[in-house]
């Protein structure tokens, strides 16, 4: 099954709804850090992980069949739901998990912030209508920056150490790059964004299952109520609806453009911070801002074509 996109939407711009939808999949992913943060003291990690799919997988399919929405049979079609899954869930969240044992959270989310980079790279190489230019590099590179000064020019200190689990982090990078263009074959096939959800999150439920069986075993009794809310908001607003906004993303405005989201959770994470939990914003995390402001607008370049116009 080869990631080669012979059959592309014209143009991968992004217009006001495309952008509309990004900031909103930040916002709901840079909230999960707190509901992760929640769900960890009850629950083990793979266990989590799992359930998190899981409930996804069954809103999804809920909303499938209330909505009479297509469900496809095609053998292809669920063979690359499973792939899906493989790269844009299991791949890269055991390896993150993994690698956050030994590294900070900060640079854990820097490292993370390099899938722009490696999804310019990987959509060059495998799709025919999102070429790598010296200005997205640009955009990446100041965004990239951007996260990195916002978090803290401090964290990059940890670079010497506990290089395996550094590794791990960018792998799991590379793995949502290669899903990003992998996933650009739903449109093609004609598949709903919904569907597609559904079939990603079960096809990485039917891997993971085993996993935490093997591993966690059956949850312990008197798990606290909090924590079974926090893993179902995690799979239903944090997986099920993401990945809905996730895949019509992916399908009009392309991976690239998609990867961009990885720059914002950072923001939409502080911002929350500051409204929920009364934290304040430094001097430096406004520069970070700004910076992947620009990069962000470099990445897009409509604001650079209409100043040449």
């Amino acid at each position: 099954m080869s990631l080669k996109q012979t059959t592309a939407p014209a143009g991968m711009s992004m217009n006001g709804s495309d952008w509309t939808q990004l900031l909103l999949l930040s916002a709901i992913w840079g909230g999960s850090f707190f509901l992760v943060a929640v769900a960890v003291t009850g629950l083990p990690v793979l266990t989590i992980v799992t359930l998190r799919v899981g409930t996804a997988a069954l809103i999804l399919w809920a909303i499938v069949a209330v909505t009479g929405r297509h469900v496809p049979h095609a053998p292809a079609i669920w063979a690359a739901f499973l792939v899906m899954g493989l790269l844009n869930n299991v791949i890269p969240f055991c390896l993150i998990v993994w690698g956050q044992t030994a590294i900070p959270s900060g640079l854990a989310s820097i490292l993370n912030a390099t899938t722009p980079l490696w999804t310019v790279i990987v959509a060059a190489l495998f799709l025919t209508d999102e070429k790598a230019t010296i200005q997205k590099l640009a955009g990446v590179v100041l965004g990239l920056g951007g996260v990195t000064v916002m978090i803290g020019l401090d964290t990059l200190s940890g670079l010497g150490n506990a290089v395996l689990p550094q590794l791990a982090i960018l792998c799991a990078a590379i793995s949502y790059a290669f899903a990003g263009a992998f996933g650009r074959r739903f449109r093609a096939m004609g598949v709903d964004p919904v569907v597609t959800a559904a079939g990603m999150v079960s096809g990485s439920t039917l891997i993971l299952l085993p996993l935490a069986a093997m591993v966690d075993g059956l949850p312990s009794a008197g798990v606290p109520a909090r924590v079974w809310l926090a893993v179902l908001m995690l799979g239903g607003l944090c997986t099920g609806l993401a990945y809905v906004l996730y895949f019509r993303i992916l399908a009009h405005a392309g991976a690239t453009n998609l990867s961009l989201v990885t720059f914002l959770v950072p923001i939409s994470a502080i911002l929350l911070g500051v409204l929920l939990l009364n934290e304040t914003l430094s001097a430096a995390q406004f520069c970070g801002m700004a910076l992947i402001g620009g990069g962000l607008a470099l990445i897009d370049g409509r604001l650079l074509r209409r100043r040449s116009a």
